[in-house]
């Protein structure tokens, strides 16, 4: 059977693909190599999945970390207003959260995946799952099909490859995409972890493991000078840190950064004036007690001990600590220092950073520079944001914009 389009991977950009393409009157085969369809979707956001962000396009483009100026045509073509828009004439019906998020009603990923089935039942979308493509067919510079690894050949006038990236590769991100374009003579930059748990060289984090700071300020810095901070949750692990605002500075880190420091202020709704205050108040109270047990009420009950050691005050009383000591104690609950060694292994990433070279591709379009009818949509592509729902994002309005100039070329 010819089909008009052909999309591989049937994760969020991959069903947008086909459905956009057949709504425009194609003839669509959607191949998925798992046996069902938005696997990783599924589990984004811990089940909840955080499927845009509701701010305005101009903010938007400030979170997208990697080739912005070459996602206008697309995030245009299918801004997340649109996005929203059509979850709720599929019945999903979505919230907005703190930081512009924007999540299914149920914080249930699965309505989102069941939202998009239904949208390609409607326009009649053909879907083969566990079929992994070996091969794209290429003639005279034209996509003529697809070879599967069992070794039928599909006969096609146009592909679009959205495979996703390297990251969560249980999930069947493997990377094929990337080993398809090489073959067509695309240049893949190099794949590396982003929106990734950062790891510290500093063994009194492991005494931490566990703990969650809901209000926590973060700041990167490279060589002494500022990249940028964060405020939100952070979470300490058996290896470093994690947590929302520390996958977001993870995508900040460039290949060959050294001299990484991060600095968490564990206080930041007070300035040093007032949290010395708040010390001096809770000294008072346990004027005649131990150090370390005059801050139960300051911090978390984990964190004591570790407080306690790094200011070289936890034999003391507290009527033995100088101003010069309660001094430097402000500085580092304002200021704790941490040294970044390196990040969590690309398969434990949120996504990928790097992939098919956005010079190679055509921003308005989607389509392939270098072969006629093959396009790319999703992570796949070298482009990446921070977290928020904007990758998400990212992966439908290159979906839309493919499935779209697919329909058009045709």
């Amino acid at each position: 059977m010819h089909y008009d389009l052909v999309v591989i991977g049937g994760g969020p950009a991959g069903m947008m693909a086909a459905a956009t393409g057949a709504e425009k009157g194609l003839r669509v085969l959607l191949l998925e190599k798992n046996e069902k369809l938005g696997k990783k979707l599924y589990i984004t956001g811990k089940g909840r999945c955080n499927v845009t962000n509701y701010c305005e396009m101009e903010d938007f483009f400030e979170n997208v970390v990697s080739n912005s100026k070459f996602l206008y045509s697309a995030l245009y073509s299918f801004s997340n207003y649109q996005l929203v828009d059509l979850l709720h004439s599929l019945g999903v019906k979505t919230k907005v959260e703190r930081g512009n998020r924007v999540f299914p009603e149920s914080d249930k990923s699965s309505d989102i995946i069941k939202g998009f089935n239904t949208l390609l039942r409607k326009h009649s979308v053909d879907i083969k799952f566990n079929s992994r493509v070996k091969e794209i067919v290429i003639k005279d510079n034209n996509v003529t099909g697809v070879q599967l690894d069992n070794g039928n050949k599909i006969t096609c006038s146009s592909v679009i490859i959205s495979t996703g990236g390297m990251s969560y590769q249980q999930t069947g991100s493997t990377g094929d995409g990337y080993q398809m374009a090489r073959e067509l003579g695309h240049t893949i930059v190099e794949p590396k972890p982003a929106l990734v748990p950062l790891v510290i060289k500093e063994a009194w984090v492991k005494e931490l493991q566990g703990l969650a700071l809901k209000n926590a300020a973060a700041t990167l810095t490279v060589n002494g000078k500022t990249v940028a901070s964060q405020f939100g949750e952070l979470l300490f692990t058996h290896f470093g840190v994690s947590g929302p605002i520390i996958l977001s500075l993870s995508s900040l880190i460039k290949k060959h950064d050294s001299n990484i420091k991060l600095y968490i202020d564990i206080k930041p709704a007070l300035s040093e004036e007032q949290l010395d205050q708040r010390i001096q108040k809770d000294f008072q109270k346990y004027i005649n007690k131990q150090f370390r047990n005059s801050l139960t009420e300051l911090l978390p009950k984990k964190m004591i001990p570790v407080i306690a050691e790094l200011s070289e005050l936890g034999d003391k009383t507290v009527n033995q600590v100088t101003k010069d000591e309660r001094t430097k104690l402000v500085q580092l609950l304002k200021n704790l220092e941490l040294t970044v060694t390196g990040t969590r292994p690309l398969n434990e990433a949120i996504v990928t950073n790097g992939g098919v070279k956005t010079k190679e591709i055509n921003p308005s379009t989607m389509e392939s520079k270098l072969v006629k009818g093959l396009y790319f949509a999703g992570e796949v592509i070298d482009v990446d944001a921070l977290t928020g729902g904007y990758n998400l994002q990212i992966a439908f309005s290159t979906g839309y914009l493919s499935g779209k100039s697919a329909a058009t070329n045709i």
